[in-house]
């Protein structure tokens, strides 16, 4: 997510990747090239739009007959998210929008609870809010009374993390030409996570408070679901985790009830192809790293 920092990294201090984006990418492997993109379902999906299981003809005629047709796009649509920091102000229809999140719950729920409440904002909800939560993140004053009510990252840095989050970090500012000296314009960069990088669509996610971790798990498939079912459908997003530090600035826009927390927000919509934020794209460690095999 993005969660970018506007503090210069050292080995106590370093640029903020986000999984929930702040101005670090938490973006999967994926080309840095738009035109490498599915930007449609394509013949993978059937009449109704529902991919059919290999092998299985059902009562919707499938396009193409190619059993691993199905399987192809899926992991396309997983490898090309990316988190993206720079969008055309190319509008999204809210019935694309409605069609994602209804695809996105059917994520996994632990007894199906269902933690998910989600608000959409567009046009000039998303101006009042994203006017608001600048105004706080410019002030010094204010910014010092914001603090996020979960701990997204570690108390202590250990490695491997450490590194990771201050490769992605660096490689962004790099791409950028922001110099680690330059505290302007990283300040600058971490403030575009409050204008949810000039998407057409901003999404703030919040969970009731009463529930426990493992709503939170139900909760991060829910968030993959909906990035992938976005890009699907040819759009990209970036999850940012930078907006649960001003849960009351948002609580107070949006009404929430104190009963609801703020997780995370996400921008959604069409990736400029012009923005050199946009060719970020970051490393995964190899699959003998962190996969074992019994038997």
């Amino acid at each position: 997510m993005s969660h970018e920092a506007p503090h210069i990294p050292t080995a106590q201090s370093m640029p903020h990747v986000d999984s929930t984006d702040s101005t670090y990418p938490t973006d999967s492997t994926g080309s840095a090239d738009p035109s490498d993109r599915v930007d449609s379902p394509g013949p993978m999906a059937t009449a109704d739009g529902d991919c059919a299981r290999p092998g299985e003809s059902s009562q919707n005629e499938v396009v193409n007959d190619d059993a691993g047709l199905c399987v192809r796009y899926v992991d396309e649509a997983i490898r090309s998210r990316r988190s993206i920091r720079a969008y055309l102000p190319k509008p999204v229809p809210p019935s694309t929008v409605a069609d994602i999140l209804s695809v996105a719950s059917r994520a996994p729920s632990g007894s199906n609870i269902q933690p998910w409440q989600t608000y959409v904002l567009t046009g000039e909800a998303l101006k009042r809010l994203t006017t608001r939560l600048l105004e706080a993140f410019n002030d010094p004053a204010q910014r010092l009374l914001h603090q996020e009510e979960y701990a997204y990252y570690p108390r202590e840095w250990t490695e491997p993390y450490q590194a990771r989050r201050r490769k992605v970090g660096w490689d962004l500012y790099g791409l950028l030409g922001i110099g680690r000296a330059d505290k302007a314009r990283m300040h600058g960069q971490h403030a575009r996570n409050f204008t949810f990088f000039d998407a057409p669509v901003g999404l703030i996610f919040t969970i009731d408070r009463h529930l426990e971790q493992g709503s939170w798990l139900d909760y991060g498939m829910f968030l993959q679901s909906v990035m992938v079912a976005a890009r699907a459908r040819g759009l990209d997003t970036c999850p940012q985790a930078a907006f649960a530090t001003f849960h009351q600035v948002i609580a107070a826009e949006l009404r929430l009830p104190e009963t609801r927390m703020v997780v995370c927000g996400m921008a959604m919509g069409h990736a400029d192809p012009n923005a050199v934020e946009n060719g970020l794209v970051t490393e995964r460690a190899p699959l003998e790293e962190w996969a074992h095999f019994l038997n």
